[in-house]
């Protein structure tokens, strides 16, 4: 699938922003659905029966969303013209063809359309980062037909969201954020924007799927058939109590255009990010410092756990986690009171707690609950250090074959070219047998065996005697650690081959 920006060129009112699939008598035919980033659907809050009409609703929320038009000055493209391939007798012919008959262009001015809404009386507006990103100029039109200019408060890539602000004179008709966990699959919704330029719009729907994810760490899509298309992008998705459930972000598509799959990112992960935007003009999240990874089934054989449950600690770099006594291989079950699922719920639970608080954090460690207390640093700052895993010694080189794996230990020689730190020690693998379930489960050449049975492995011989532990105390499969690149993750592998 193809992941493309939503927002329009400021021309979108032309005919030929309408696509095929708009129009009547035309079928809609595609065998590869593209994901476009800029639009989504609307939500309710409530289980109700169709309304007779949304049009007072529509009339009651209407003068808080606003037409975003942005324009920013971009280089003069070298790629206009005749597409031809390098190095074609071809080129040299359009170059002086393009060099005789017109002089170097010029940097020119760009424009685009997206939608937004206000969200308080003083003039904060709420939209999406992708209409505004690398913009000069951003001029808000109301539904009153006002326009001004609005200023960037804020903006935060991860969730797609920016924060504007204009100064008004009076004040600003607004909408206020619903609570998005509150809407339920078949919920109506409505969606309201700026679609294809062609000015303010509404539509409706229900809500299709929650919980979505597309590709961000801190996704949290709500899914609906409510129509949004190009323009959309950064309008409100609200419930039928008017309050706004999701900002309209992406829709699935073959060509751009709504075919009934939009998604609306959840107003609990919105509002978050707007209040931090709010007072400090960027986010501010928490930081546990850990890589991790979900616990699978066969994983969880392997380290004798009773459940498939919890976030799987794979490093502990230097930070936070390793400051209160957190170790690879303990598992986080609870963070500051809330369960973990998973990794992705622990990622979530951490950005949203305070920095420079201390937390409770429980984790199973060799089959016991163990708990630590852990003060949390701001992700971030810690994104920009790119903190690297420690080092440890270097080994001696043999080779052996077990599990469907030929093994030698790391040298410092392979260690640098396989991505290690300098003086990592582990296996390295040499092969894979490809009928093996090793190959099955993502090991390939170059992988670095740092762990086995989670206690550290330099020699061949140290794999011997993990592997003779599991069978010894009655497992199916041993838990390895392995490196790629530099970057963990815990794979399980069965002991009868």
């Amino acid at each position: 699938m193809q992941l493309k920006l939503l927002s329009s060129p400021a021309k979108a009112s032309r005919p030929a922003m309408v696509m095929p699939a708009f129009q009547p008598g035309r079928a809609l035919t595609a065998a590869v659905l593209g994901l476009s980033l800029a639009l989504s659907a609307p939500i309710m809050s409530e289980a109700r029966g169709a309304p007779e009409s949304f049009a007072d609703l529509a009339e009651q929320i209407s003068p808080s969303v606003v037409n975003i038009t942005t324009s920013s000055v971009v280089a003069a493209s070298t790629e206009d013209g005749p597409m031809v391939p390098e190095g074609s007798p071809f080129e040299d012919f359009f170059k002086e063809f393009q060099d005789r008959n017109g002089a170097p262009q010029e940097p020119r001015r760009s424009e685009a359309l997206g939608s937004g809404f206000v969200i308080s009386a003083d003039g904060y507006i709420v939209t999406n980062n992708h209409v505004i990103d690398g913009a000069d100029e951003i001029k808000i039109e109301f539904f009153s037909g006002k326009t001004l200019d609005a200023k960037l408060v804020g903006t935060d890539p991860k969730t797609d969201i920016a924060l504007l602000k204009v100064e008004s004179e009076e004040a600003l008709p607004f909408v206020q954020f619903g609570n998005s966990d509150m809407m339920r699959v078949g919920d109506w919704v409505m969606a309201m924007g700026n679609p294809l330029g062609q000015g303010f719009s509404v539509s409706a729907g229900i809500v299709s799927a929650r919980g979505r994810e597309l590709q961000g760490t801190y996704d949290d899509f709500i899914q609906t058939d409510a129509a949004i298309n190009r323009g959309n992008s950064g309008g409100p998705l609200f419930n039928m109590e008017g309050q706004v459930i999701g900002v309209n972000t992406a829709i699935l598509s073959p060509n751009g255009g709504s075919i009934g799959i939009g998604f609306s990112m959840a107003s609990n992960v919105v509002s978050k990010v707007v209040d931090q935007l709010k007072e400090f003009g960027q986010t501010r999240r928490g930081w546990l410092g850990v890589k991790i990874q979900d616990v699978t089934p066969d994983v969880a054989e392997a380290m004798g756990l009773v459940e498939a449950k919890g976030a799987l600690v794979t490093d502990v770099p230097d930070g936070p986690a390793k400051d209160a006594g957190m170790a690879s291989g303990d598992v986080i079950t609870t963070f500051n009171g809330t369960a973990i699922d998973d990794a992705r719920a622990l990622t979530r639970t951490v950005g949203d707690s305070p920095i420079g608080a201390a937390v409770p954090v429980l984790v199973m460690r060799d089959g016991k609950e163990v708990e630590l207390q852990v003060t949390l640093g701001r992700r971030e700052d810690a994104e920009a250090a790119d903190v690297l895993p420690a080092a440890a010694n270097p080994a001696v080189p043999e080779e052996k074959q077990m599990m469907g794996l030929t093994l030698q230990p790391l040298t410092t020689e392979n260690a640098e070219q396989l991505g290690m730190p300098a003086g990592s020690e582990g296996l390295v693998v040499t092969a894979v047998d490809e009928a093996s379930d090793a190959f099955e489960k993502g090991l390939r050449a170059g992988d670095v065996i740092t762990e086995a049975g989670q206690q550290a492995v330099v020699s061949l011989k140290d794999l011997e005697d993990r592997v003779a532990e599991a069978k010894d105390g009655g497992r199916k499969s041993i838990l390895l650690l392995v490196r790629r690149e530099g970057n963990p993750r815990f794979v399980a592998l069965p002991l009868d081959q």
